[in-house]
């Protein structure tokens, strides 16, 4: 209903346009003064016809408005408008009559050329491109005459014109066409890298001049070209999708360094740069990474490892307050969580450094209702035995460890040993009794 009403009502002020015309031509108007009365509202029209689709309708207005006032530009948005109607034949024919075959007027020439390559009359289009392109030298001429030579898939003369068109302001989209002509149409790969990677160096790498190399040296396994690009891509972007390719990419080259560094910098996934302080035994970095997390998501996780790392990062110089932090740190996670890993833990250090052997070997015993079967509670519990001097005991729960998985590491095996020469001490002192 409502593009009917308008395409009526574009009929109704055609035909007002026409009985109110003169037949002496209007002397040319600027464009900022209004030509005649009522002009606002005819381009209002006008504009409203585009809106809903009527171009056809749209056009007619416009060219009355030219007729009217020869303001140019009335005269462009007509040819524009016959453009999208699919009025190419028309086009040509009133540029025709415009220009007499003159190129002074580069837009009119524009529209007919277009009008031309529609029709599929692409040598004509060509030829006038091509000569339009000569006598204005202009960026915009350079890409029609390539747009056509593409059409009738000439590839390295369109490859020409882009160039010359690319040369006016290095335009990161021509560039890109370029680039797709030489990968796809004519197969010289090197050369479309190379030119790509020239203008980023010039340039610097936008998102879609990185995403075209992307794409090119995911085609061609380029592994490290992909990761030169990911990384200049995230310096513009810095997404966590772009940093996840990253670190996929040094995970693939099993290259940890680097992807290290380039976590430490980025700060893009610190549980996986956590996750590589562990797995290299950068117990101290570890151990600041993981208060770090803490204090940011308040996930008491990350404070049981600060605490286990801390400790560990300490070796056997660790002081009484590190410990007893470490300690009280331990006991709020277990208090929190009831984790065995973090419980037997605590139990161990009690131990160990007889803190509170009894309260540790509580914390064992406890764990131990969970799996009693594991090798390291088991061998946590045997130790607090040797540091209470039960060494009977502690050697009875090591003929059992010693069979389970995770009963030949080398700290149970020292602890198997310690218990050994306790026994062998005890015999030796009982033998002398004797």
């Amino acid at each position: 209903m409502r593009n009917n009403f308008f395409n009526c009502f574009s009929a109704v002020i055609v035909s007002l346009f026409l009985l109110s015309g003169c037949s002496s031509k209007p002397t040319p108007i600027h464009p900022s003064e209004k030509a005649f009365e009522g002009e606002d509202t005819y381009i209002l029209f006008a504009l409203r016809a585009e809106q809903v689709g009527d171009f056809k309708g749209a056009a007619s207005l416009f060219d009355k408005l030219y007729t009217k006032s020869q303001k140019q530009e009335y005269l462009y948005r007509s040819l524009a408008d016959e453009l999208h109607a699919k009025e190419f034949s028309k086009v040509v024919k009133q540029v025709d009559s415009l220009s007499g075959g003159s190129l002074d007027d580069a837009k009119l020439v524009r529209y007919k050329i277009l009008a031309l390559s529609a029709l599929s009359q692409l040598e004509k289009a060509r030829l006038l491109a091509v000569k339009l392109a000569d006598k204005t030298q202009d960026a915009n001429d350079y890409l029609l005459a390539s747009d056509i030579y593409i059409k009738e898939k000439k590839f390295n003369m369109a490859l020409k014109y882009l160039n010359s068109a690319y040369v006016k302001n290095y335009n990161e989209k021509i560039l890109d066409k370029m680039a797709i002509i030489l990968y796809v149409n004519l197969h010289r790969k090197k050369d479309a890298i190379a030119y790509l990677e020239t203008h980023t160096r010039i340039n610097g790498c936008s998102k879609r001049i990185c995403n075209r190399l992307i794409g090119i040296y995911s085609n061609e396994n380029n592994i490290d070209g992909l990761l030169s690009v990911y990384k200049r891509l995230y310096n513009i972007d810095k997404s966590k999708q772009i940093a996840k390719k990253i670190i996929q990419i040094y995970a693939y080259k099993k290259d940890y360094i680097q992807l290290m560094n380039f976590l430490e910098e980025s700060g893009a996934d610190d549980d996986t740069l956590l996750q590589l302080y562990i797995t290299g035994k950068n117990y101290k970095k570890a151990a600041a990474l993981a208060k770090k997390l803490y204090e940011r998501s308040g996930d008491i996780g990350y404070l049981g490892q600060n605490a286990i790392y801390e400790y560990e990062s300490q070796g056997e110089n660790i002081t009484k307050p590190v410990l007893l932090k470490v300690i009280k740190n331990l006991e709020k996670v277990v208090d929190v969580t009831g984790d065995p890993l973090y419980e037997n833990y605590l139990g161990y250090i009690l131990i160990d450094h007889e803190v509170d052997v009894k309260k540790g070997m509580e914390y064992i015993r406890n764990v131990l209702k969970t799996d009693h079967e594991s090798a390291f509670y088991l061998d946590s519990l045997a130790w607090g035995y040797y540091k209470l001097h039960q060494c009977k005991k502690a050697e009875k729960i090591f003929r059992k460890v010693v069979t389970l998985e995770g009963g030949d590491n080398p700290e149970v095996l020292k602890h198997v040993n310690a218990v050994k020469a306790c026994l062998k001490k005890y015999n030796k002192q009982k033998g002398k009794k004797k």
